[in-house]
């Protein structure tokens, strides 16, 4: 963990795995997932991690360097380990759907 973060919610938010099954299963999500997200995007994004887990995302603040640490998807056993510093608490009770529909995206995961 570090203290990398994205505080603008408007921030473009990049697809690294496209056809990871957490953007595609039960919900296809796009970038319009992003939108409306309140207060920012995430914080406390992974810095390092081990070669099990997959980047998904990549998104920054304006004139700062891409993250990829704000969602770590690593198999282990007969389900996931998933790691997040997107917010999920802010963004759930403000009742942003794209933040809903990844959610549940998450819960579904299975070991591919």
């Amino acid at each position: 963990m570090a203290r990398g973060r994205v505080t603008d919610e408007n921030a473009k938010v990049d697809f690294i795995e496209p056809s990871h099954s957490v953007l595609n299963t039960p919900n296809k999500l796009s970038v319009t997932d992003f939108e409306d997200w309140v207060q920012e995007r995430g914080l406390y994004f992974a810095e390092e991690w081990a070669s099990e887990f997959t980047p998904i995302f990549k998104m920054n603040d304006p004139g700062e360097k891409p993250l990829k640490g704000s969602l770590l998807i690593g198999k282990y056993g007969k389900g996931n380990i998933v790691y997040t510093g997107l917010s999920f608490f802010r963004q759930l009770p403000a009742g942003v759907s794209g933040a809903y529909r990844l959610f549940a995206n998450l819960l579904s995961l299975e070991n591919e």
